[in-house]
């Protein structure tokens, strides 16, 4: 399944999704416009089927996620031959049913992770891919409110605010390329590329977006909508404040977050 597209990823995610979240999926988005992945391909916590609704041209063959709520919006999306709500420790499919399969920024949700990568091993045929990318080590250490507090001398609150921001972020994995190889080398994958990307300057965005974007979250909440009017005009000021940071080289070394391409043995 190739995808090659001149798509304005930015724009088709920040009049869909809060800014903050737009940016950061409009980065990830043009990342699989490079590679090729073979059908067919599973998705590891589709969520609600946005980010493949808006990143791939061809319909995903099967999407996975053990929330209902999601689940049924990804079924609207049409962006999947199939969706089913489960658990990624327990895949309800036989042994290599997949030639690919990705899982956009699901792992550092899930506690025990193991399980997981051994279940999406054992669905993939030997030499499949798998894509998927998580917020690393640099996660925490870039945020922005947490080492001003550091330079006051406030190491606590610093320390309070990063554990703050991970509990809301729902994370259990913020970890290196080490630890990640260390990992999918146990479930039998081979790292074949990795890099970082989101800049601090990004980061910062969607740091404080999590405060300046909770009026989407109200329209969210009232009319299950997290942009009302979806428009160029609407949309401007937004569209220059992320702007030069979707711009920006994909890859940086001090990036907060990591895209992998690993290789099932």
């Amino acid at each position: 399944m190739t995808n090659k597209t001149n798509k304005d990823f930015l724009w088709v995610n920040i009049s869909e999704l809060p800014y903050f979240r737009g940016l950061l999926r409009a980065v990830e988005a043009r990342f699989y416009q490079d590679i090729e992945l073979q059908r067919p391909v599973f998705d590891l916590g589709c969520g609600d089927g946005q980010f493949a609704q808006t990143t791939f041209d061809q319909k995903i063959d099967v999407g996975l996620d053990p929330w209902t709520g999601p689940i049924k919006k990804a079924i609207k999306t049409g962006a999947y031959q199939m969706v089913l709500q489960g658990s990624g420790a327990e895949i309800p499919f036989p042994d290599q049913s997949f030639n690919s399969a990705i899982s956009n920024s699901v792992l550092e949700h899930i506690p025990d992770l193991d399980p997981v990568l051994k279940e999406v091993h054992r669905i993939l045929k030997p030499g499949s891919l798998f894509v998927f990318c998580v917020p690393n080590h640099q996660f925490l250490g870039t945020l922005s409110i947490s080492n001003f507090f550091d330079r006051m001398g406030l190491k606590g609150l610093g320390n309070a605010y990063r554990s703050f921001f991970n509990r809301i972020s729902r994370h259990y994995h913020c970890d290196s390329p080490e630890e990640w190889k260390d990992r999918l080398g146990r479930a039998g994958f081979d790292v074949v590329e990795w890099w970082h990307y989101f800049s601090p300057g990004a980061f910062h965005v969607l740091e404080w977006g999590h405060y300046f974007g909770l009026p989407s979250a109200v329209a969210h909440i009232l009319f299950r909508k997290w942009i009302l009017s979806p428009t160029a005009w609407n949309l401007a000021v937004t569209r220059a404040v992320v702007q030069k940071f979707y711009d920006e080289p994909a890859k940086n070394p001090q990036g907060a977050y990591t895209f992998y391409i690993a290789r099932r043995r």
